[in-house]
């Protein structure tokens, strides 16, 4: 694997090659006190335009504390809005960007309702969302809703909710349920996944989620084959060995460019590890994507380091469109 290193920082970037390549070997703007001048308020005005509203959250943790209470009435008989339920995903592990995707519900069934399914015979996992899709649908029957493999699907007007149900074992893990084939319980990962992220954006000085939030708008804006889930390991992974993964939002231009540049090392037979062992293998339709992002990267990163604001604010719309600014003060 190729050894990529990066970061906005006036050190000694070894950018002169690239320079002269790329034809952007102008002197930097002789008014401003030093170079890279605008790394930091783009890429701060660029996190700010990706955060998701208070009034996105808002409608998000009520549609959670909607799905919650119907399911505390119905399998523990009282009406909390939040116990038993666990925020996973996106919103769990703090990485949603705006607009805001799903809300990724998992709620803990009491021990009873796993033995009485255990009774029946056929899919019992399939029977079981179905179950919770008609415990919902009686009390939202204006929401069309399905069940699909491991979820159930409830597309409220503001928000998706998507609703994992499992149990938890006397180990302290939990299992979900997956309706594919004849049907079975798995080990749910999302706690050790949001575990993980935590720490690792802990030991890298906030860059973990703020990668992470960066690379889903360009997921989005590109649209790009690869799932957020792959993105949040991918993120973890290259940082774990980038040198400049203390620092602060001024190598953010590097973080991104050498953040590509990682992701293309992975093109023929990459990967991601999942808590508990599983592999997922990446595929390779994001790979032109990745290449076109990392040479409009390289151009930014260029004329970051000329000052030249408009220009390496063009070739970053390339890459991320209009929530990073073009011109920033």
């Amino acid at each position: 694997m190729a050894n990529f290193t990066g970061g906005g920082a006036a050190h000694d970037l070894g950018l002169g090659a690239l320079s002269s390549l790329l034809g952007h070997n102008n002197p930097p703007q002789p008014t401003l006190p030093y170079n890279w001048y605008y790394v930091t308020p783009r890429f701060t005005q660029f996190l700010s335009n990706l955060a998701v509203s208070d009034k996105h959250r808002e409608a998000g943790l009520k549609k959670f504390n909607n799905v919650v209470g119907c399911l505390n009435r119905r399998y523990y008989e009282h009406s909390s809005e939040t116990l038993n339920g666990i925020v996973i995903g996106s919103w769990g592990k703090f990485t949603q960007i705006t607009p805001p995707r799903d809300v990724d519900v998992l709620f803990i069934l009491p021990d009873h309702v796993y033995h009485r399914f255990q009774q029946r015979v056929g899919n019992r996992q399939s029977q079981l969302l179905q179950e919770i899709k008609d415990t919902l649908f009686a009390t939202n029957s204006r929401t069309e809703m399905r069940a699909d493999r491991h979820v159930v699907i409830v597309p409220f007007d503001a928000v998706t909710v998507e609703v994992a149900v499992g149990f938890r074992c006397t180990d302290g893990s939990i299992i979900v349920c997956d309706s594919k084939g004849d049907g079975q319980y798995v080990a749910s990962t999302a706690l050790a996944e949001a575990a993980d992220l935590d720490a690792s954006d802990r030991a890298c000085n906030g860059n973990t989620r703020a990668l992470i939030r960066m690379i889903k708008c360009w997921q989005d804006n590109c649209n790009v084959p690869l799932k957020s889930f792959m993105i949040e390991r991918l993120a973890q992974a290259f940082l774990v060995q980038w040198k400049h993964r203390l620092e602060g939002t001024f190598y953010y231009d590097w973080m991104a460019r050498d953040f590509f540049a990682y992701l293309i090392s992975l093109a023929e037979g990459g990967w991601v590890a999942m808590p508990g062992g599983e592999i997922i293998w990446l595929g390779s339709d994001w790979v032109s994507r990745a290449q076109t992002a990392y040479r409009n990267a390289v151009n930014a990163c260029e004329n970051e380091h000329g000052n030249y604001q408009y220009l390496a604010g063009e070739a970053w719309q390339k890459i991320f469109g209009s929530k990073i600014p073009q011109g920033v003060q």
